[in-house]
C-alpha cells in the first residue's frame, strides 16, 4: 500500500527529503549551533515553512476542490490566538507568581488569577478574565482548539453556503466577507481578545526565560518542518485517491458529478473543513515566532496573498503551492527589509518597501497569462511529466463514447 501511494505521489519523498536537507543544514549553520545563519534568518525560514503550510492547505480547497476561499486566513489567525491565548496565560502567571514570591502572606490562586487578569486585559480597562479564556491555563486545551476552532467555523459557514450550492465569484466574495466581519469584531475591545493590541510576547516560552532566543528559533524551525512534512503527505493521501478524483470531478464539472450521485455538497465541505484545520496548526506555529497576533493580521488582503503564492506556486499541484509561498516569502521579506537601496530613475523613485506589492501583482498577472502552470509547471518540464493522451481512446464501456472535451480535462 505504501509502495502504491509513493508510486502515485513522487513528489512526497523529494519533499520530504528536501525538507530533511534544509532543516539540518541550516541547524548546523545556526547562531545556537555556533553557526553563522541569524536567530532572525531561522525565524523567518520557521514561518516561511509555516506559510507553505498554509498555502498547501489553500491549493487542497481551490486547485483540487475549485473553491477559492478568500477566508483562510481567517483560520490562520485564529490558530495563532488559540495558542497565543495559553502562551500570555503561562507567561504571566510564572511573572506573577514569581513577584509575589516574596510577600509575608503567600497569594492565594484566585489573587494570582485576579493579577494575571489585570496584566493581560489592563491595556483593555479590564482586570476580570472573560469566558473564552476560560481553557487558557490549559496547554492540551488550547492546542484542541487550535484545530476545533478554525474547523467549527468552516463546517458552519460551509454548511450554510455549499447547501445554498453558492458556488464561484459569490462564494469567494462571502468568505471575504467573513473574514472581515470577523477581523472587525475582534478590534472591538470587548471581544475578549484585546482588541486592536492582539496578543503579544508570544516568542517567551513559558518557563524557558533562560534559554537563549536562537535555541527557541530552532525548535520552531523543527516543528515548523515536522508539519509541513505532515500536512504534504496527508493532502497528498487526500487527493491521490478517489476522495481526489471526486475532488477535481467537482472543480471540473459540478453538475455532472452531482447527476452521478455523489454528494458534492458533502465532499466540498469535508475538504473545506480539513483545509481550516491545517490553516489553523499552520497559523499557530506562525505566530509563537512572529511574536504577535492582532486583528490587522486578518484582513481579506492577507488572504489574497494565499491565492497569489498558490497561483505564483501552480495550483492543482501541491509542490506547486509550497514552492509558490516559499519563493514569494523569501523574496518579500529580502524586498521589504530595507537594505537595498532606492532606485533613482530620474522622474520615478523606485522605494522597494513601497514597490514589491507592484512587482508582486505584475508577477501574478504574468503567470496567469503566460504561465497558467506557474513555478510547478518548471518542475514538470524538469521531470518530464505529461498529462497523459486519451486522444482517440475510448473513455466509456462502448467504442465511440469518447468526447473531445472529456479528452482535454
Amino acid at each position: 500500500m505504501t509502495g502504491s501511494f509513493l508510486k502515485r505521489n513522487p513528489s512526497v519523498p523529494i519533499m520530504l527529503g528536501a525538507l530533511l536537507l534544509v532543516t539540518f543544514l541550516v541547524s548546523i549553520l545556526s547562531e545556537a549551533a555556533g553557526g553563522g545563519l541569524s536567530t532572525s534568518f531561522v525565524k523567518t525560514l520557521g514561518m516561511t515553512l509555516c506559510l507553505a503550510l498554509a498555502a498547501l492547505a489553500m491549493d487542497l480547497v481551490w486547485g483540487y476542490a475549485g473553491i477559492l476561499s478568500l477566508g483562510n486566513i481567517a483560520f490562520f489567525a485564529l490558530g495563532g490566538y488559540m495558542i497565543g491565548m495559553w502562551l500570555m496565560t503561562a507567561r504571566t502567571e510564572n511573572i506573577v507568581a514569581e513577584s509575589l514570591a516574596g510577600s509575608v502572606i503567600p497569594p492565594t490562586p484566585a489573587e494570582i488569577r485576579d493579577a494575571v487578569g489585570g496584566q493581560i486585559f489592563g491595556v483593555v480597562g479590564s482586570s476580570d478574565f472573560p469566558p473564552i479564556w476560560s481553557l487558557s491555563s490549559s496547554l492540551w486545551a488550547q492546542l484542541a482548539l487550535v484545530v476545533l476552532v478554525p474547523s467549527l467555523l468552516a463546517l458552519v459557514f460551509g454548511w450554510l453556503a455549499f447547501r445554498s450550492r453558492v458556488t464561484g465569484v459569490y462564494l469567494s466574495i462571502l468568505t471575504q466577507a467573513m473574514t472581515l466581519a470577523l477581523a472587525l469584531y475582534l478590534f472591538q475591545n470587548d471581544s475578549g481578545l484585546r482588541g486592536n493590541n492582539g496578543l503579544s510576547g508570544l516568542q517567551n516560552l513559558p518557563g524557558q526565560g533562560d534559554v537563549p532566543q536562537a535555541q527557541v528559533a530552532l525548535w520552531f524551525l523543527w516543528g515548523s518542518a515536522v508539519a509541513l512534512g505532515l500536512g504534504y503527505v496527508l493532502c497528498a493521501w487526500v487527493v491521490s485517491g478517489k476522495f481526489g478524483a471526486i475532488l477535481r470531478g467537482i472543480r471540473d464539472n459540478e453538475a455532472r458529478v452531482r447527476f452521478l450521485g455523489y454528494p458534492v455538497e458533502g465532499f466540498k465541505l469535508a475538504v473545506f473543513t480539513l483545509s481550516a484545520a491545517i490553516t489553523g496548526i499552520a497559523g499557530a506555529l506562525y505566530y509563537p515566532q512572529a511574536g504577535i497576533v492582532n486583528p490587522a493580521e486578518m484582513m481579506p488582503i492577507a488572504s489574497i496573498y494565499l491565492a497569489v503564492w498558490v497561483a505564483i506556486g501552480g495550483r492543482g499541484r501541491l509542490y506547486g503551492a509550497v514552492i509558490g509561498a516559499i519563493v514569494v516569502s523569501l523574496v518579500s521579506s529580502f524586498f521589504t527589509s530595507g537594505q537595498l537601496p532606492d532606485l533613482d530613475l530620474g522622474p520615478l523613485r523606485i522605494v522597494w518597501v513601497d514597490w514589491w506589492l507592484v512587482f508582486l501583482g505584475l508577477s501574478f498577472v504574468a503567470v496567469t497569462l503566460f504561465a497558467p502552470r506557474g513555478l510547478g509547471g518548471l518542475v514538470d518540464l524538469w521531470t518530464h511529466r505529461r498529462r497523459p493522451s486519451r486522444h482517440g481512446a475510448d473513455l466509456g464501456p462502448d467504442r465511440g463514447s469518447f468526447r473531445e472535451e472529456e479528452a482535454e480535462a
